[in-house]
């Protein structure tokens, strides 16, 4: 859609020159430019910020297009090639474009709506759509008065279904939603108690999300919930009621519902006079309920019953918010510190139901917050969480807050204690006495739970790695400093960031400006999005089974062979996945992975021009030895063959693709190849290739003494009895070893650690848990700290005795090693 279109639509005054800027992406978080050339920023005023505020850093990022409620006064000399369409409300403007957008498909809309179960039942509506149908969803959780028009956006001609889901939390809100997604289809998945003090009864939060269906030709509803069935009846539906019960009501549907296993229920149903039976795989309460929702809606769009047999039989988990976690003293807990309501907490109790016939746990333990914004006076709310704590056969019960502190009476029959706050929880000598027990820890984000969880999983480990954030800033400034203004970042954190922990380094390289993150596999990507990481991430040796976790999060795979680009292009078509950034590798010289220019160059183009799903962002080379004069002929062949071939990559589209080759010693090496980004690694630790020495020595590993003696000069030490003394020695016990990534080599003198700023060598052979070194001429104690390699010992020092790479020594970190991070 062309920006003239825009405006006219959302009734903007236009401010700047009007090109024919065609818009394919619409930015509501300046966090996620990806394409700065086809996105518009709608500069949304919320709760917890303002828009506006980011116009300038993005307007440096290339983005031209901007819908506001303020321009400045001096923005035409600020921003003298942007467009601004300044409206009244930005929200409102953004769901008017949407709602126009949607009047453009006459196609089969599923609209999604209910207290819980959206997600999910429209994730297995996908899954059992998309083999036969082209079907646009919502992604993730988009359900909100921002993410209905960001999912319905999504729309293209390529789409033959769309399935979206809606959320609301208080009255009037459906009406805005319901013209933008429009639904044709309409499913209510159930009332439950969330959200339920802005509502005045269950019946006025039912009809507020019917709303959504006014104008739909099916609702697809369970009678099993009386109220919810006597509303809608009671509504004046125009179109057509297509109900399900599994008991003894009237409905379009009945089921019969049979658990045949541990892990699989048989539904059996009369459908147009015949009888058919279905087999899910899964047995829990509340997967059979959304199952039955897809099953109905299944029906009414007229899907074979064979192929709905075949593919509900095959339905994936869609990832859940319960987590299990190993914690101390052999409890096992289940983690869900993200809500707390009456329907989550009885979809917890089934869990924690199934969970514990293999915990091997001897008692059910349940740490609760107060339950919130469920419209209920205490003493009825508290008496029905006791109800289901009964049921459910829970052995202890521990809640935190005021309202369970009041309501101690109504949990006799269980062992119950109570505390005002999580503070008063953690100062009590409660968990350090919690053991054996299958430990549920739910509550409402306002508890802080999180404390409780690390609690109760913490392992103690005397041995840490230190990570010095202000360092690995620094390092960052300092490469930064080598850079014209315009060129981009990319910072590696693969391997955990190169042992130092990818999540609290993204952190901090997010905070300092970096572009780009890359990572090795998706599974690393994840977990930065898990952990609130919004900045673009590369994956750099993608796998196809992780496509789906890609598109789903927003990681940006490297593509280096054409049948990884067929792969990746089939499944993002498949997943209703448009314009999906990619980052080509071309082979010049390093001879591991990547297309080679020459050769390959045409039929990517042509591949490419052939398909809309994927869409190159840059493309790149890797040096094999820049750090190394003796290769500078080879670098800059290796250079000028990438050159050849991105240029020719460029000439075939008319949208801006980076170019970028320089590695970390390249930066500091090949000025005039840093193109539009370099990729910055080992450098970012403080190590670098060429042996400059503006850099600050990021990661630390240290352990503690466990013990001292006193051994006898005829004495020898440890496995094999390698470590023998020539001297009556005082040998010190550490704990740590090759399991923590204390290299075996080191031992028997090789290397040595270091103890009150003097050198111990290691004695005997290192253990997997422990070493032994010599402190004879040291005066420490048991306790004393131990540099194993940091600011004294540099870890460049440790790869020479190993003759190996620093880039080994610091991978090989376990695990299991706590990391420290400070300032």
């Amino acid at each position: 859609m062309l920006v003239r279109e825009i405006a006219e639509i959302i009734k903007a005054q236009v401010l700047g020159t009007l090109h024919n800027i065609s818009v394919k992406y619409l930015l509501t978080d300046s966090r996620s430019l990806i394409h700065p050339q086809s996105s518009v920023f709608f500069a949304l005023r919320t709760k917890s910020g303002n828009g506006h505020l980011y116009v300038n850093d993005l307007y440096n990022n290339g983005l031209r297009v901007f819908v506001v409620e303020v321009v400045d006064e001096d923005s035409s000399s600020k921003y003298p090639d942007a467009i601004f369409l300044r409206v009244d409300n930005t929200l409102a403007s953004l769901q008017t474009l949407a709602q126009k957008w949607r009047t453009k498909f006459e196609i089969p809309v599923i609209g999604i709506t209910g207290s819980n179960g959206k997600t999910i039942v429209k994730e297995w509506l996908y899954q059992l759509l998309s083999p036969s149908f082209f079907v646009t969803r919502s992604p993730l959780s988009y359900n909100s008065q921002i993410g209905v028009p960001l999912s319905v956006w999504q729309l293209s001609e390529h789409t033959d279904i769309a399935i979206f889901e809606a959320g609301i939390s208080q009255p009037d809100e459906m009406q805005k939603l319901e013209p933008i997604i429009a639904p044709t289809i309409g499913v209510l998945t159930n009332i439950g108690s969330a959200h339920q003090a802005t509502f005045t009864s269950k019946k006025q939060k039912c009809l507020e999300k019917l709303r959504l269906f006014s104008q739909s030709k099916y609702l697809v509803y369970s009678a099993d919930d009386a109220v919810v069935d006597s509303t809608i009846k009671d509504w004046n539906f125009e179109g057509e009621l297509f109900s399900w019960t599994t008991q003894k009501r009237a409905a379009s549907l009945h089921f019969s519902v049979v658990e045949l296993s541990d892990r699989n229920t048989e539904v059996s149903f009369i459908f147009n006079a015949n009888q058919h039976r279905l087999i899910l795989p899964f047995t829990d309460k509340v997967s059979v309920q959304n199952a039955l929702h897809c099953i109905a809606v299944c029906l009414v769009l007229k899907v074979p019953l064979e192929d709905i047999a075949t593919r509900i039989t095959n339905l994936l988990p869609v990832a859940m918010r319960l987590e299990v976690i190993q914690g101390v003293r052999d409890c096992v807990l289940i983690n869900d510190s993200y809500s707390s309501d009456m329907n989550s907490l009885e979809l917890a109790f089934d869990f924690m139901a199934r969970r514990f016939r293999s915990s091997g746990a001897h008692r059910k333990v349940a740490i609760l917050s107060d339950l919130e914004q469920t419209g209920l006076r205490s003493n009825e709310l508290y008496s029905q969480v006791a109800n289901l704590v009964h049921e459910r056969e829970i052995d202890e019960v521990v809640g935190v807050g005021a309202g369970f502190v009041s309501a101690s009476a109504l949990f006799s029959g269980v062992g119950f204690s109570a505390y005002a706050s999580t503070d008063d929880l953690l100062k009590s000598a409660y968990l350090q006495h919690l053991s054996n027990a299958l430990v549920l820890i739910k509550g409402a984000r306002s508890a802080c739970f999180e404390r409780v969880t690390k609690a109760l999983a913490h392992q103690l480990h005397a041995t840490t790695l230190e990570v010095n954030l202000q360092a690995l800033a620094h390092n960052l400034r300092y490469y930064r400093s080598l850079l014209q203004p315009q060129t981009k970042m990319i910072c590696m954190i693969k391997a955990s960031a190169y042992g130092a922990g990818s999540v609290e380094v993204a952190k901090t390289l997010s905070d300092c400006g970096a572009d780009y993150l890359a990572v090795a596999v998706a599974d690393e990507g994840v977990a930065l999005r898990l952990s609130g990481i919004t900045k673009p991430i590369i994956v750099m040796n993608p796998e196809s089974a992780a496509f789906a976790s890609m598109f789903a999060y927003n990681l940006e795979p490297e593509v280096y062979s054409f049948e990884i680009l067929r792969q990746l292009s089939d499944a993002a078509q498949q997943a209703g996945v448009r314009d999906f950034p990619i980052h080509l590798k071309l082979d010049t010289g390093m001879s591991r992975l990547g297309f080679t220019p020459e050769k390959d160059i045409t039929h990517i183009v042509d591949m490419l021009k052939s398909q809309s799903s994927l869409k190159v962002n840059s493309v790149f080379t890797h040096f094999a030895g820049s750090d190394d004069k003796t290769f500078d002929e080879f670098t800059r062949q290796q250079y000028d063959r990438f050159m050849a071939a991105a240029q020719t990559l460029q000439s075939a589209f008319t949208h801006k693709i980076l170019f970028h080759a320089c590695n970390t010693a390249a930066i500091e090496r090949f000025p005039d190849m840093h193109l539009d980004m370099v990729r910055l690694g080992l450098g970012l630790y403080g190590i670098s290739p060429i042996g400059s020495s503006s850099l600050q020595p990021v990661a630390s590993l240290t352990t503690t003494i466990l013990q001292i003696r006193e051994v006898a000069s005829d004495t020898t030490i440890g496995y094999s009895r390698r470590g023998k003394l020539v001297r009556p020695s005082r040998i010190a016990a550490l704990p740590i070893g090759y399991a923590d990534g204390l290299n075996r080599h080191l031992g028997c003198g090789r290397g040595y650690c270091i103890v009150n700023g003097q050198f111990a060598p290691y004695v005997g052979n290192i253990c997997m848990d422990v070493c032994m070194i010599d402190i004879t001429d040291i005066h420490c104690n048991v306790g004393d700290r131990v540099e194993v390699f940091g600011n004294n010992l540099p870890v460049e020092q440790i790869a020479e005795w190993l003759d190996t790479i620093p880039y080994e020594v610091l991978t090989h970190v376990s695990e299991r090693v706590k990391r420290v991070y400070f300032e």
